[in-house]
């Protein structure tokens, strides 16, 4: 069963891409063509059923960008349910509040390095 990019959800991949939230064109800029580290990554990119914000197949890195509708007690289980399912497919997600985009990008583009020296 193809497990990356499932068909059914091509049209809901391409929504986001071109609907993005402002913290996530900021952070396509940051690593986009390979500007941190060489490494790939693919916005919106689906896992199973599941799509993520960022996605770096060398790495099986996601990076999820929160924003206000991630703050309630609904969102916080759903979401740490898909990690934890990500993370039973060998998939480490790095989550950060949209702010940090615009305040710390720095730190964003360091947690990436960081991640693949423990690799």
């Amino acid at each position: 069963m193809k497990l990356h990019n499932r068909k059914y959800l091509k049209n809901v991949r391409k929504h986001l891409r071109n609907h993005s939230t402002a913290a996530e064109a900021e952070l396509w800029k940051i690593v986009k063509q390979r500007k941190v580290g060489g490494f790939k990554f693919r916005r919106q990119h689906s896992v199973g059923n599941y799509i993520v914000d960022f996605y770096c197949p060398e790495l099986k890195l996601s990076i999820e960008l929160d924003g206000e509708p991630h703050a309630n007690l609904y969102q916080i289980a759903k979401d740490e349910e898909r990690d934890k399912w990500l993370s039973d497919h060998d998939i480490t997600v790095l989550r950060y509040e949209n702010r940090w985009v615009f305040e710390y990008p720095e730190v964003i583009q360091q947690d990436i390095l960081d991640f693949e020296g423990g690799k």
